[in-house]
């Protein structure tokens, strides 16, 4: 028996058929694939970004950015907010001018201003100088008051105060011309919440104002309610 073992190991027969139809025996995978490597080693994929950063280049070049000063900023004169800051004051063209579209504590005698006031009227009767007694009525009846302008035009006796208000100060600006008197009554600082972009305030605090002045004046203020 150890005889027959002996002799088949040195002659299986199974190795002789496997060489004979396969005399090329496979090469394992691992092999392989390192064989392939080495054969290709530079060869890499396309890396797509490369190409979208050529592409935003070339946008760049074909179409120049803006001019900055295209773009708004704060100091821009074209926002609500700066519009508001460069309050214009004095006559305009001879006549009071009217309330800013950006300023809703506002209230002026110019037909212009959505927040319309008639002009005051000084009775006949009055023998005071109007000007001066103007002046006197307003350092009276309001806070902290400071006549900044007293100017004799072509149109008018111009007077300008200035006078404490809810946010600050108020300008009060009066033309006083014969026995008509136009004014306007407005706040000097504007205040927004954001992210709104229309002002807080209306124009009744200065209508109050200009009510006490003209009652301690004795002169007669017409308005839409004494004409009915």
């Amino acid at each position: 028996m150890n005889l027959c073992s002996n002799f088949l190991s040195l002659h299986h027969p199974f190795p002789k058929i496997f060489n004979s139809l396969n005399p090329n025996p496979p090469i394992p995978l691992n092999s392989q694939i390192q064989d392939i490597e080495l054969q290709n080693p530079t060869k890499k994929t396309p890396f797509l970004p490369n190409l979208a950063l050529s592409v935003a280049i070339a946008t760049i070049l074909a179409y120049p950015p803006l001019p900055s000063q295209a773009i708004p900023s704060l100091n821009s004169p074209t926002t609500p907010f700066t519009q508001s800051k460069n309050l214009e004051l004095g006559l305009q063209n001879g006549k009071i001018r009217p309330c800013p579209s950006t300023n809703p504590s506002c209230v002026s005698t110019n037909p212009k201003s959505a927040s319309f006031a008639f002009s005051l009227m000084i009775p006949s009767s009055s023998s005071e100088n109007p000007v001066q007694r103007l002046q006197e009525a307003i350092l009276k009846t309001q806070k902290n008051a400071e006549i900044r302008v007293v100017e004799d035009t072509p149109n008018g006796e111009y007077v300008e105060a200035e006078v404490d208000g809810g946010f600050g100060r108020d300008v009060l600006e009066f033309l006083v011309r014969g026995d008509v008197v136009g004014y306007r009554a407005m706040a000097t600082k504007v205040t927004y919440v954001y992210p709104f972009t229309t002002a807080l305030g209306d124009s009744k605090g200065q209508e109050e104002r200009v009510k006490k002045i003209v009652e301690d004046l004795g002169w007669y203020a017409p308005n839409f309610e004494s004409m009915d």
